[in-house]
C-alpha cells in the first residue's frame, strides 16, 4: 500500500522521534517499501548572526547530518531502503517539499496534544495534514 514513507524527526524530542520511526518502520516492513528520515533546522534570524561564530551553519549541518546518519544506521532495514534528508527553513513547508520531491505516499508525523497555544498559533502537524499531497498518519502521545 505505502511504498515511500517519510518520517520527519525532531532531534530534540528523542522519545517522540523514536515513536514515529517505529510506526513508520512497521509500515515499511509490512509493505516492502522505503523510509526517508527528514529533519528540518529552522533558519537563524538575521538579528542573531552577530552572536554566533562564522562556522555555525557548517557545524550545525555537519552535526545534524551525523545524528541523522547514526539514527538511520539503527533502523532495522537494509541500508538501501533507508535514506536521510536535512533541510533548512520553516518546518511544515520543508516537510511538504521533501515529501513531494521524493514522491512520498505517506508522511508519519508525531504531534503533541493540542494546547491553547496550538489552537491560537496552529501546529506543524495540522498544516502538514491540511496541505500534504499524500496521506498523513498523525501519532499522538
Amino acid at each position: 500500500m505505502f511504498k515511500k514513507i517519510l518520517a520527519p524527526v525532531d532531534l530534540s524530542e528523542p522519545e517522540m522521534t523514536q515513536r514515529g520511526i517505529d510506526a513508520a518502520l512497521e509500515l515499511v516492513k509490512a509493505n516492502g517499501g522505503e523510509l526517508r528520515v527528514v529533519n528540518v533546522q529552522q533558519l537563524m534570524p538575521v538579528a542573531f548572526m552577530d552572536f554566533v561564530p562564522p562556522t555555525f551553519d557548517a557545524e550545525l549541518r555537519e552535526n545534524t547530518q551525523r545524528e541523522l546518519k547514526e539514527m538511520a544506521e539503527k533502523i532495522a532495514l537494509p541500508p538501501e531502503r533507508v535514506t536521510t534528508a536535512l533541510r533548512f527553513g520553516q518546518i511544515y513547508p520543508e516537510i511538504l517539499g521533501e515529501a513531494e520531491e521524493w514522491g512520498a505516499d505517506l508522511i508519519v508525523v508525531c504531534s503533541h496534544r493540542p494546547t491553547m497555544a496550538t489552537y491560537l498559533l496552529g501546529s506543524n502537524a495540522k498544516t502538514i495534514v491540511r496541505h500534504a499531497l499524500c496521506s498523513v498518519l498523525v501519532l499522538r502521545d
